[in-house]
C-alpha cells in the first residue's frame, strides 16, 4: 500500500482536484490499495482563521462577510469541477449543510470558545475530501471517503497515539476488503476528551506519515508545488537545486529549521518503520524530486535551512556555573515552562540557549535572574547546514566558515548531531547569509 498527501495548492482549484485525479490512477497505482491524505484548498485554513479571530473579537458583521465570500469560492468550484447537474445539486447541497454549520458557530448570542475553532478549523478538510469524493463518482473511480476522525486521535499532551490509529484505522480498512482507493483529511483528529482537533499547521503531512506508519505502507509521498527538498531555500536564493536524496535525519534536521515543504514531524513515524518519504510536485509530475531514507547518501553538505523569530537568552553566573546542579537548576527552569531549546554553547562562566517560543520569556527570565544575571536578544535566525558532515571529516567546516567571513554570527553549535551544524545570525541578515552558503558550499 502507498500513501499519497496532497497539499493545499495540489487541490486549490478545480483544475487542480482533476490534476490530483490524474495522479492517483495512473497505470502504476490503480491496481495498488492506496490511501490519499487530502489538506484543505489552499487559502481555507488562513480564512476559517480570520473567522475565528473576527468571532473572538465579537466582530460578527465581518465574521459573517468572510463567511459569505468564502462560500462563494466554493460555488465558483462547484461550477468548474463537475460535469452533470445531479453532482452539482449534491456537492450544493453538501455546500449547504457544512455552511450552515459554519454559520451556526458564529451566532452573536453564544460565546466563541476553543471548541468551536477546533471545529471550525477541520472544515477545509472535511470540505476538500467530500468535493473530490463526489467528482471521482462522478467521473466512475471507485473509492472511499474514510472520515479521520474514526481513527485518528492525540493524547493529553497533543501527541499521536499511534497503537490507537493503527488498530482503528485497521477496521475500517476491513470494512472494504475489496476496494484499492481511498480518500481521508489531513491535519484533523480528535484529541483525549473525543473531542474535534487537529495536528497544528501543516499537520496534513504529519497525517500522511502516521497513516503510513499504521499500514506499514510500501511508500510515503507528500506532492506539494515544489519538486522537491532544495539545497537552499528558493524565496530568497535565485539559483538553488532539488536534493535528489536525504537520510530521514537530514530531512528532519532541514525541517525543523525551516525548509517548509515538510511538516518537521513528518519523519518521525516513517523512519521508525523504514519507510521512504517520497517529495513530489504535483505541478510537474513527471520530477523525481527528493526521496528521503534511512541512509544518507554520501558524505557531503546536502542543504541549508533558516528558522526565524529566534531569541536568545545569556545565562551568566560567576558564582554558580562551576558549581554541582547549576546546569540542571538552569533546564528545570525552562522545562517548568515547556519551553524548547533550539541552540545551546557554553563557556566557563556563561551559557547562551535560543528559544522560538517566547510566550513565557518574561516568567523564564525572572526566575534565571534569582541566580544569574540575564541578557535577551531578538530578532534572530538559526541558519543550519545539514548534510552527512561527519562521514566529510576535514574540509567542511573551513568551507561553511570562508563562506560566512562576512557575516557577523551570534553563536555556533556542533557536536550534538552528526547531521548539523547550526549557526546564529542577525535576521538582518539572513538574504545575505544564504546567499554566501550557496556561492561557497554549492558553487552556485
Amino acid at each position: 500500500m502507498k500513501v499519497l498527501k496532497f497539499g493545499g495548492t495540489s487541490v486549490g482549484s478545480a483544475e487542480r482536484m482533476k490534476g490530483v485525479n490524474q495522479l492517483i490512477n495512473t497505470e502504476e497505482l490503480k491496481n495498488q490499495k492506496r490511501i490519499i491524505v487530502l489538506s484543505a484548498m489552499s487559502g481555507t485554513t488562513n480564512t476559517l482563521v480570520q473567522i475565528c479571530e473576527q468571532l473572538y473579537a465579537r466582530n460578527y458583521p465581518q465574521a459573517a462577510l468572510i463567511i459569505t465570500e468564502m462560500e462563494l469560492k466554493y460555488r465558483k468550484v462547484i461550477d468548474e469541477l463537475y460535469k452533470n447537474d445531479e453532482t452539482k445539486e449534491r456537492a450544493s447541497s453538501l455546500l449547504d449543510n457544512q455552511f450552515g454549520h459554519i454559520r451556526s458557530l458564529a451566532k452573536e448570542k453564544e460565546k466563541f470558545s476553543n471548541l468551536k475553532e477546533r471545529i471550525l478549523l477541520a472544515k477545509g478538510e472535511q470540505l476538500s475530501t467530500a468535493m473530490f469524493q463526489l467528482f471521482l463518482e462522478e467521473n466512475g473511480v471507485k473509492s472511499v471517503l474514510l472520515d479521520a476522525l474514526e481513527f485518528m486521535r492525540i493524547d493529553e499532551n497533543s501527541e499521536p497515539e499511534l497503537d490507537f490509529i493503527t488498530e482503528n484505522l485497521q477496521i475500517e480498512l476491513s470494512k472494504y476488503p475489496d476496494n484499492l482507493l481511498f480518500i481521508t483529511q489531513g491535519y484533523i483528529c480528535k484529541n483525549s476528551f473525543g473531542e474535534i482537533d487537529n495536528l497544528k499547521r501543516g499537520g496534513s503531512d504529519y497525517s500522511a506519515s502516521l497513516i503510513g506508519a499504521a499500514v506499514d505502507a510500501e511508500e510515503i509521498q507528500i506532492w506539494t508545488d515544489i519538486d522537491g527538498m532544495h539545497n537552499n531555500d528558493p524565496r530568497i536564493v535565485d539559483k538553488t537545486i532539488p536534493v535528489a536524496q536525504l537520510s530521514f535525519d537530514e530531512a528532519a534536521e532541514l525541517a525543523y529549521f525551516g525548509a517548509k515543504i515538510l511538516h518537521p514531524a513528518t519523519i518521525t513515524p516513517a523512519k521508525a518503520k523504514n519507510i521512504p518519504v517520497r517529495l513530489l510536485n504535483t505541478m510537474a509530475p513527471q520530477l523525481k524530486g527528493t526521496v528521503i531514507v534511512g541512509e544518507s547518501q554520501g558524505a557531503d553538505i546536502k542543504a541549508v535551512a533558516a528558522k526565524d523569530n529566534i531569541t536568545m537568552v545569556n545565562i551568566r553566573s560567576t558564582r554558580m556555573f562551576l558549581a554541582y546542579g547549576f546546569l540542571r537548576k538552569l533546564f528545570e527552569v525552562f522545562e517548568k515552562y515547556k519551553t524548547p531549546i533550539d541552540m545551546i554553547t557554553t563557556s566557563e562562566v556563561c551559557v547562551s540557549v535560543t528559544i522560538d517560543n517566547t510566550a513565557n520569556l518574561e516568567a523564564i527570565t525572572q526566575e534565571l535572574s534569582e541566580f544569574s544575571s540575564v541578557e535577551v536578544a531578538h530578532n534572530l535566525t538559526i541558519v543550519c547546514i545539514v548534510g552527512d558532515l561527519m562521514g566529510e571529516k576535514i574540509g567542511y567546516a573551513s568551507k561553511i566558515f570562508n563562506s560566512l567571513s562576512e557575516i557577523s554570527l551570534k553563536m555556533i553549535s556542533y557536536g550534538g548531531s552528526k547531521n548539523n551544524v547550526s549557526i546564529l545570525i542577525d535576521t538582518k541578515d539572513k538574504k545575505a547569509t544564504l546567499q554566501a552558503l550557496n556561492k561557497g558550499l554549492f558553487n552556485l
